[in-house]
């Protein structure tokens, strides 16, 4: 009894063993093929400021006569792929133009191992760097409003977004979709504008403690935020833009989005420092009417601070 359980044990660890050194050479292997997968979801490449390099990016622009207001876009942890490049598309058909980086430099997959592994490998000062020549390239067009800049991202790149705007000052909006995010008052006070949150409620990955976290540093730091919740959502439930037009919890996810970026970009001329300059009495009543009825009706619930 004691030899088989002893074999069987030592079997197991061989297995683990091999699924390890499976997995480990998987990450390098999955990245070939990459140059090709970004040249076919690349339209522009952005010169590098301060001394960083040239940036990959896929631009849409939106119909008609600038400026514009402008939104950068921040992919999921697989990198740029023609998921994001849809969702830059459908923001431009709504009046943004739209820059989607690269900001693995150079890498994009669908396996998971390989999307952990550059996440990993890429810290937030290179990223900073490369969006810096992003914005300064936004900068340089004519039909942008550079005062109506604002920040979309997903999963990795939610995190990535909110991490920006706290380095760059000129951001007026920033929008999170389900990513880890930075709690603590002292830090979030900096944030130059208004911040949306949208999450999922199965989601694992980030727990309703850490969205509630979130939620509290923001009204604490006293900068203006929307947080919802789409109940029973996993993560990274708004996949693409065929979802999103299906309707649904992407669809209301997307619309509360343009509704958010209308508001804080578009009609920008409300707002000083992407601050609001004057209290609305009618908030608070129009807030809890749509809050008890998203609870009774809606798939949502969403909390909004001033």
């Amino acid at each position: 009894m004691w030899k088989r359980a002893k074999r069987t044990f030592l079997w197991l660890l061989f297995a683990l063993f091999g699924l390890i050194v499976v997995l480990l050479l998987s990450i390098p292997l999955a990245a070939i093929g990459s140059e090709q997968r970004l040249a076919a979801v690349t339209n522009v490449l952005i010169p590098g400021a301060n001394d960083a390099p040239p940036v990959r990016a896929y631009v849409a622009r939106p119909a008609g006569e600038g400026p514009f207001p402008a939104v950068i876009l921040i992919h999921e942890f697989f990198g740029l792929n023609k998921s994001i490049t849809g969702k830059a598309d459908g923001l431009a058909e709504a009046g943004y133009l739209v820059v989607a980086p690269d900001t693995f430099r150079g890498s994009t997959t669908s396996w998971i191992p390989r999307a952990i592994y550059q996440v990993i490998t890429t810290s937030q000062a290179q990223v900073n760097a490369d969006l810096d020549s992003v914005f300064a390239w936004l900068e340089a067009q004519p039909d942008v409003d550079v005062n109506r800049v604002g920040i979309v991202g997903f999963c990795y790149g939610g995190r990535v977004s909110l991490l920006y705007s706290l380095h760059n000052q000129r951001m007026a909006a920033t929008v999170i979709f389900y990513g880890s995010s930075e709690t603590d008052p002292a830090v979030l006070q900096n944030l130059p504008g208004p911040v949306l949150g949208i999450f999922g409620g199965a989601d694992a990955s980030i727990p309703l403690e850490e969205v509630r976290a979130l939620e509290d540093g923001l009204r604490q730091a006293g900068v203006p935020y929307e947080i919802t919740v789409y109940e029973g959502q996993p993560h990274a439930f708004v996949t693409d833009m065929q979802a999103i037009r299906a309707g649904g919890a992407p669809g209301q996810a997307w619309q509360q989005m343009l509704r958010f970026l209308e508001t804080h970009l578009k009609n920008a001329g409300a707002r000083s420092n992407g601050l609001p300059v004057a209290h609305d009495p009618g908030f608070a009543w129009r807030y809890y009417t749509l809050l008890v009825w998203e609870h009774a009706f809606g798939s949502a619930v969403r909390h909004t601070g001033h």
